[in-house]
């Protein structure tokens, strides 16, 4: 395409740069050359600020903005930009991200988007970054909890689906580019501050949340600067339940991938002693919980941005962005371990291989059904940080030199923090337990004093003498994440041959992640206070236990169980506990320093890794076509640090309750390295102005996630009676790699309007998946009780779980969109994903954990005059999100939801903004089950409607 129509579009799509668009000059080749997309076209500083007098706001311009960055990009790539300075489309990134074609997101306490997921792969392979930096997390790995950005900092957001040379790599599903202001692109003095209020219809909470933004250029604009502060609280709950798990199910002569995992025994439905062709892989519920999650999320953000512009040939731009997350979660339930034992069940109905229904009437102490209060804290409090140079200096005119430097920081020091406290009800009583299809089963208690467990929660008839002490979790972990990194890169304008520009560079990445975990497991202080040394919570003094109704608690099921929870004050208790003086029955005094939280060597770590990365990559053009030819060599460097102790004795102290000692632990040290040529090649055929072809063909890469990294290990599973010892992982892991291609249509009909059909192929080597191992030998002996007397000889035998590298996988599939506005003021938007996709272990075929086949959104607008209206739907089809979790060919599944929002925004005059926005107005919740099976329900969240009311103040 020649030159001249290609600028006119450019100028009659003037709206598009209006406001944040970040394609100037100068606002776009920083990042560009810090490492993200270079599809965006750059226009001299006097033509961007022609073109910025056009000032458009609302909806339909930053659809149009993001139509421009699709259109001349050089590669796939979707993108979101800001409605007006300061304000991004949804109040969370993750939740604006979903409306991408090809996005979608997993949600958190309070149904806020969290990880986000490209073309159904899952968030590690993902790669975040904000301004082409690699953002540090508070997680165990690498993908980016969104939940800690707010959305005001945010202009605009790159979903870059291709490849090309000059971007960083560590994503094969895409990277995610957030993209801040520049205060050039509105010169002058700008400014806005927006007040919000919002409610949760079910749990009856507010929230509020106050941000303001700055902008100023001086010195004959040559400086600006841009400074942003949020400060937001809101309250919200989520209704929960599930098994946790907590499914068993038999052996299977025929199914060798599956050992059975009944903890108290095979489930012999005759008790004759041995397995029954009819009870071959039967399954049924060995624990599950119904329950509510309080939050309250305090999050406050700052950020900043100098811009010196002395003249037309240099540029230093100077920014930081700091945040800070507090949000402690506070989870009431009540929580029921219906696990098969000879003698416990009764009356036990069958259906298609699942136990339905059970009688637990068995008047033993151990047999009989104790339910459990369970309380169960969670303190996050995450600070993140990114602070960065660059510059960029043109040299002559054919050549540019950019450097950028970053430091990028996560911290949440939470060790001993989090507690998992456990009431088990001492009372006798009889109980039915009947499998739902509503997911959640129906259960009724009736204790033998004639007490009922449902009415009698709900009238305050149970005080704490009707509860022992059982399990008590002091946890936490404490992460470091920091990242050094940075970028020079140079750009020399070739001219001739159809080569237009040679770019090339190196990019220099250092980032150290430690994690130390903090718990009293491995010490068994968990169980200090539980079995035989049980406390009656009455002796511990003190009015600990009350009842906590909430409203509208589970609404959406259907199913009979009690609908109102018992709550205590974990730190009273604690401090109860530490206070008490009674005398244990072994004769020794409770030493509540021996149930404290202390160092955890076994899961945690120490990660390093060194990158060095070179580039180089052609852009090249022709009378009716561009595109670009690059490669981009990656050598890494990994150390990792981890520590291991072996298992010198197993004391059962009771059905469901052992101990295990521990040998010193010694450390574990592993290095490896690796190094990947990653070719890519993109090319645009422009059939007209308005309808083009886009082709891409690269190999990409995605790291393993941080933690499977350090071969740290757990057995805590043994503290209640299942073997099983877990590894995270080893060094010697290697990336995930894909050959990819992509072929993308597109037609821009009208100025605003397109019409898009992509196919798309990934062949991934590497990808890690999970084996299960049954009946190992790990070196543990026998297992004795308290008296030392043998109750199993060993050698005890372990299953063992580990991330493996799997042989391969494929995905292919297609992507449709369309977007369109009338004149009157009318538009609609439409994407689709559909995806398919296997891979393969040795023999076996599985699929693809943490892809979703399809996924769309749909779109209707209204914006003319004052008025902008707008209602959106986005739906991620079930999938699987862990494979052969009961043996080979049951897996766990998330199932489908359908996330709908909606807003009025109302323009007093050019000062003032009025604004009502709803979400998740369909009430969906969120539910994992296993294959689909309703009656197999693993979790259930939900988080009820919200709605946002807010003023915005412009001048």
């Amino acid at each position: 395409m020649n030159a001249v129509p290609l600028q006119r579009r450019r100028l009659c799509h003037g709206i598009a740069l209006a406001l944040l668009m970040p394609a100037t000059a100068w606002s776009q080749v920083a990042p560009q050359d810090a490492g993200t997309s270079s599809s965006s076209t750059t226009e001299t500083p006097q033509d961007a600020q022609d073109l910025q007098t056009v000032q458009v706001k609302g909806v339909r311009a930053s659809l149009a903005r993001s139509n421009d960055l699709k259109r001349d990009s050089a590669t796939v790539q979707d993108s979101i930009t800001a409605l007006e300075l300061g304000k991004f489309p949804d109040d969370n990134v993750a939740d604006s991200l979903s409306h991408i074609t090809g996005v979608s997101i997993s949600r958190t306490a309070g149904g806020e988007g969290q990880k986000v997921s490209v073309r159904g792969l899952g968030p590690e392979y993902t790669l975040s970054t904000f301004n082409g930096r690699i953002l540090a997390t508070d997680g165990a790995g690498r993908d980016f909890a969104y939940d800690v950005l707010p959305a005001d900092v945010i202009s605009g957001a790159d979903v870059v689906k291709g490849a090309e040379a000059v971007n960083l790599e560590g994503g094969i599903g895409g990277l995610v580019n957030l993209r801040s202001a520049s205060p050039f692109d509105q010169p002058g003095q700008h400014g806005v501050v927006r007040v919000e209020g919002d409610r949760n219809t079910m749990s009856d909470l507010n929230g509020r949340k106050f941000s303001g933004v700055y902008s100023n250029t001086f010195a004959d604009d040559t400086m600006g600067v841009m400074i942003g502060v949020v400060s937001a609280r809101r309250k919200d709950r989520t209704d929960t339940a599930g098994n946790d798990g907590g499914w068993t199910r038999n052996p299977d002569p025929s199914d060798p991938s599956w050992g059975g995992n009944a903890w108290g025994g095979n489930i012999d439905l005759n008790d004759n002693g041995e397995l029954d062709p009819d009870e071959y892989g039967l399954i049924a519920p060995g624990q599950f919980r119904v329950g509510s999650i309080l939050e309250d999320k305090k999050r406050t953000a700052y950020s900043g941005k100098f811009e010196w512009r002395p003249s037309d040939s240099f540029k230093l731009t100077i920014d930081g962005l700091k945040t800070k997350l507090d949000s402690p979660q506070v989870g009431y339930q009540l929580s029921y371990y219906p696990l098969f034992s000879p003698g416990r069940w009764s009356n036990v109905t069958v259906q298609n291989g699942i136990v339905t229904g059970l009688t637990l009437d068995n008047p033993d102490p151990e047999l009989r059904l104790n339910p459990e209060l369970l309380n169960q804290t969670e303190y996050r409090v995450v600070d993140t940080a990114l602070y960065g140079a660059n510059a960029q200096w043109k040299v002559t005119d054919d050549f540019t030199v950019t450097g950028d430097v970053y430091r990028s920081t996560s911290k949440r020091h939470s060790g001993g923090q989090d507690s998992y406290v456990v009431l088990r009800m001492n009372q006798p009583n009889t109980t039915r337990i009947d499998l739902s299809s509503a997911g959640i089963p129906n259960v009724t208690t009736t204790l033998d004093d004639g007490r009922d467990l449902t009415t009698g929660l709900a009238n305050g008839e149970f005080s704490s003498s009707d509860f022992n002490t059982h399990y008590n979790e002091l946890a936490g972990d404490n992460i470091d994440d920091k990242i050094n990194g940075g970028t020079l890169g140079g750009d020399l304008f070739i001219g001739a041959g159809h080569v237009d520009h040679l770019k090339f560079g190196v990019n220099l990445t250092d980032r150290k992640k430690s994690r130390d975990l903090i718990n009293n497991t491995l010490s068994g202080g968990a169980d200090y206070y539980s079995g035989d040394n049980a406390i009656n919570v009455g002796d511990l003094g003190g009015n600990l236990i009350s009842v906590y109704s909430l409203p509208n608690f589970m609404s959406g099921v259907n199913s009979s169980f009690p609908r109102s929870l018992l709550a205590f004050d974990v730190p009273a208790y604690e401090a109860a506990l530490a206070a008490y003086n009674g005398t244990r029955p072994d004769g020794t005094a409770y030493d509540y320093a021996n149930a404290a939280p202390e160092w955890n060597p076994l899961q945690s770590y120490r990660v390093t890794e060194k990158t060095t990365a070179f580039y180089v990559q052609a852009d090249m053009s022709g009378d009716r076509w561009d595109g670009n030819l690059g490669v981009r060599v990656v050598k890494t460097d990994t150390t990792s640090q981890a520590w291991d102790a072996q298992i010198t004795s197993i004391t059962e102290n009771g059905a469901f309750n052992y101990t295990a000692t521990y040998a010193e632990p010694t450390a574990i040290s592993q290095k490896s390295n690796y190094t990947y040529v990653l070719p890519s090649l993109n090319f645009v055929w422009h059939f007209t102005d308005d309808l083009q072809l886009r082709l891409g063909a690269a190999k990409t890469m995605a790291r393993p996630s941080v933690e499977q990294l350090a071969p740290t290990s757990t057995t805590e599973s043994v503290s209640w009676g299942e073997f099983t010892k877990v590894y995270s992982g080893n060094v010697n892991l290697k990336p995930y790699t894909a050959k990819q291609g992509d072929a993308s249509l597109e037609w821009y009909f009208t100025e605003h309007s397109i019409a898009n059909l992509a196919v798309f192929y990934k062949r991934i080597e590497n990808q890690i998946t999970t084996s299960w191992e049954t009946g190992q030998d790990i070196g543990v002996g026998g297992i004795t009780d308290a008296d030392g007397n043998v109750v199993s000889p060993g050698p005890t035998l372990f299953n063992v779980m580990r991330p493996i590298n799997g042989d391969y996988a494929k995905v292919h599939g297609i992507e449709a969109g369309l977007q369109h506005f009338w004149d009157n003021g009318f538009g609609f938007r439409a994407q689709y994903t559909r995806n398919w996709s296997e891979s393969w272990v040795g023999d076996e075929k599985r699929p693809l954990e943490g892809i979703a086949p399809s996924v769309y959104s749909a779109s209707l607008m209204y914006e003319k005059g004052p008025w902008d209206l707008g209602v959106t739907a986005d739906h991620t089809d079930g999938f699987v999100t862990a494979v052969n979790v009961l043996g080979a060919g049951y897996n766990e599944k998330a199932d489908p939801i359908t996330w709908l929002t909606a807003h009025i925004t109302y323009n007093i005059n050019e000062m003032f903004t009025i604004s009502l926005e709803g979400n998740n107005l369909l009430n969906d919740a969120q539910t994992t089950s296993i294959n689909g099976n309703p009656l197999l329900l693993n979790s259930y969240y939900r988080y009820g409607r919200g709605y946002t009311l807010g003023v915005t103040m412009r001048f």
